[in-house]
């Protein structure tokens, strides 16, 4: 198996042999859980992003947690270091991060409905001016380019272009700035920034990291995933999989820093994730005699309240103490 890379304009803007060819290397490509994707978000918007974010994770540690959002479980705010816990591991990931997502409408009733899964976006304005515009701006960007693959997505599943359409409006995405700061090495082995895991949401988008460290699990054992130039990674998520009845299996990964990597690490990544009362169902040109449905059906807010619990992000209700 391995990654291949595709053109999100080829599809756009191709002919219909094209699209097919595009709709046909995502299909295949995500068998590994992960695809490369050409797109359209601007270098100097990444640039100036990590750039400010870059200052945000330098600044003292008293400054960066002037930014927690008690009970936000991860979803808002400053998440501090060695806190999240994959689900498959009981070491918490060397990690700190930064996370936010854009307000709904004043009265949506989403946001009635599900006020812990819709928080206002909590960003260091104060030491970092202007920083809430262009954090916001880029998440509008990015959720933009997940729709835009989504429709490939849908396509490669037999499904209308537009299915996930009305599942991820007002959706609960949410982007994270992820800073893995640096490790003392030892020159013989690995050290995991991030233990194995899988994504929640539908389908997980990262532009851009400052460094290596990425790894998709295969059969044949774990491969670094490093994107060609200009193109951003994306990889499925359990809800996809969900809905996929298994056809699109979920992308499995960690983070590690090899022998002689110095310095730290910083991604930004977002979670494309659909309305908390989306029902996650087998779709059905999913399910066939021969791939009967896998999955009961949940709804996508309960599906990911099980998923905080499990990698430790329930403030009140932790698995695993701080450290």
């Amino acid at each position: 198996m391995e990654i291949l890379d595709v053109d999100l304009l080829a599809f756009e803007n191709g002919s219909t042999t094209t699209r097919a060819a595009v709709v046909d290397g995502v299909r295949r490509s995500l068998s590994t859980g992960f695809v490369y994707v050409a797109h359209d978000v601007p270098r100097d918007l990444l640039d100036e992003v990590y750039e400010r974010l870059a200052t945000f994770f330098a600044l003292p540690a008293e400054a960066r947690c002037r930014y927690r959002v008690a009970n936000s479980n991860g979803q808002a705010g400053y998440t501090g270091l060695a806190v999240e816990t994959a689900a498959s591991s009981n070491t918490p990931d060397w990690k700190e991060m930064l996370n936010w997502s854009t307000a709904l409408p004043d009265g949506h009733p989403l946001a009635k409905r599900y006020p812990h899964r819709y928080l206002a976006p909590t960003l260091p304005e104060a030491e970092l001016p202007g920083v809430s515009s262009l954090l916001l701006g880029f998440h509008t960007r990015v959720l933009d380019l997940q729709r835009r693959f989504l429709r490939i997505v849908a396509l490669g599943l037999g499904a209308p272009e537009q299915v996930f359409e009305e599942m991820i409006e007002y959706g609960a995405t949410l982007t994270r700035a992820i800073h893995y700061p640096a490790m003392q090495l030892s020159p013989s082995k690995d050290h995991v920034w991030a233990a194995e895991h899988g994504d929640i949401n539908l389908v997980t988008a990262l532009p851009r990291a400052t460094a290596a460290g990425l790894q998709v699990r295969t059969e044949a054992g774990w491969m670094d995933a490093e994107a060609p130039k200009d193109c951003a990674i994306l990889n499925t998520g359990l809800m996809l999989e969900h809905l996929s009845n298994g056809l699109l299996p979920t992308g499995r990964h960690r983070v590690v820093a090899k022998p002689g990597q110095t310095g730290d690490r910083i991604s930004v990544v977002q979670f494309c994730h659909p309305t908390p009362s989306t029902m996650l169902v087998p779709m059905a040109s999913c399910v066939t005699e021969a791939n009967p449905a896998r999955f009961a059906t949940i709804s996508a807010g309960d599906r990911l309240d099980q998923v905080l619990y499990e990698i430790n992000l329930v403030e009140k209700h932790r698995r695993l103490a701080e450290s």
